[in-house]
């Protein structure tokens, strides 16, 4: 990434010139992304929008995944802050329905602001393109391996029954997510609720009590 930030792929060093230009392509690409559109999102569609020549825009990136990787780095640097820090102090017993909610409300909001980056993301991965594949995995895991040690799991245990369960727990409050900030899909399925109804926010933090109680009862450190 920072070999990327410092020159472009016919390894010209970027200049201010170059630093503008790359980030007027990134700023094309989320309008486009933002936009919504139902069309698919072509590299030719983002040098329009940037007003660019292609050339120029494959002077900085090789293909739309590429792109789109650049878009979602600083979007996911934000997880931290967003949601993933909520989960490196151990939750109590008696706090642990209120810090489910939190986490899976943080979360949910996390989605809600992002929306259409990942799910374009998602779309792309389940696609197969191994790259967003692997960048889907990598946004995902942290969170498994973090709920493993609220479950007084080891994470590096990959056949224990704290990592299924987190495991299979993610998977199921991710999807609700993706579902409930889907633009289209209530649309589509004659659903009444807003794009940022929470109404998967309680059902899923609750499942989410449970698996961990459930866990952490059969745990060696319990």
């Amino acid at each position: 990434m920072h070999e990327a930030l410092s020159h472009n792929l016919a390894g010209q060093k970027l200049g201010r010139k170059g630093r503008d230009t790359r980030d007027r392509i990134l700023a094309a690409a989320i309008e486009l992304i933002e936009e919504g559109s139902e069309a698919p999102i072509s590299m030719s569609a983002v040098a329009r929008r940037a007003s660019l020549a292609m050339t120029s825009l494959y002077n900085y990136f090789a293909d739309f995944t590429e792109l789109l990787l650049a878009v979602l780095d600083p979007v996911m640097e934000t997880a931290e802050k967003a949601y993933l820090g909520r989960l490196r102090d151990r939750w109590n017993d008696a706090e642990l329905g209120e810090r489910c909610f939190e986490f899976v409300h943080a979360y949910h909001g996390f989605w809600a602001r992002n929306s259409q980056l990942l799910h374009l993301r998602n779309a792309m991965a389940d696609a197969r393109d191994s790259r967003l594949i692997t960048a889907r995995v990598g946004s995902t895991q942290p969170i498994i391996n973090l709920l493993v040690l609220q479950m007084d799991g080891d994470a590096d245990d990959a056949t224990s029954q704290p990592v299924a369960m987190a495991t299979m727990t993610m998977i199921g409050i991710e999807r609700s997510i993706t579902i409930a900030t889907d633009r289209h899909l209530p649309y589509l399925v004659g659903w009444d609720f807003k794009r940022d109804d929470d109404r998967f926010v309680g059902p899923g933090a609750r499942l989410l009590e449970l698996a961990i109680r459930e866990v952490r009862a059969i745990s060696p450190k319990a």
